[in-house]
């Protein structure tokens, strides 16, 4: 039987589309009271922002992982793990210490999406249009 609220339990009827990657580093920490495990939101523009929450599941969904929780309301609610501290730290933000302003990977998706953009505007401009000439 499934225990509310403990990690594992919640949709776990459902087959998990992307397989889990399994995490060396517990990055949330224990309640010292019921053994529950906490998360952070760190995002600095998300409007929870501080606030901890216990962890009811980490999954993969849409692509990446998420976490879920219940909200002060009570209704569970799911948010990206890269914006808690429900993850363990990326390398790269480890080796810079928030010395970079961009991440290596975030920059080369801009390259290619520029790529991409140039392309089609020199495909537009390449192909013949139709134009009426007037006669008078």
């Amino acid at each position: 039987m499934a225990v509310p609220g403990r990690p594992g339990n919640w949709f776990s009827h459902k087959r998990h589309p992307f397989p889990r990657v399994p995490s060396h580093e517990q990055p949330t920490a224990r309640n010292a009271v019921d053994g529950q495990e906490v998360f952070q939101i760190t995002h600095p523009f998300h409007p929870l922002f501080g606030r901890e929450f216990v962890l009811i599941e980490r999954r993969n969904a849409w692509g990446e992982e998420r976490v879920y929780f219940h909200d002060d309301s009570g209704r569970v609610r799911r948010l990206t793990a890269a914006w808690t501290n429900a993850v363990a730290p990326d390398p790269f933000e480890r080796v810079s210490a928030g010395r970079s302003h961009f991440r290596v990977d975030h920059l080369l998706h801009l390259v290619a999406l520029i790529a991409r953009q140039d392309e089609a505007k020199g495909a537009l401009k390449a192909s013949p249009r139709s134009r009426k000439v007037s006669s008078k």
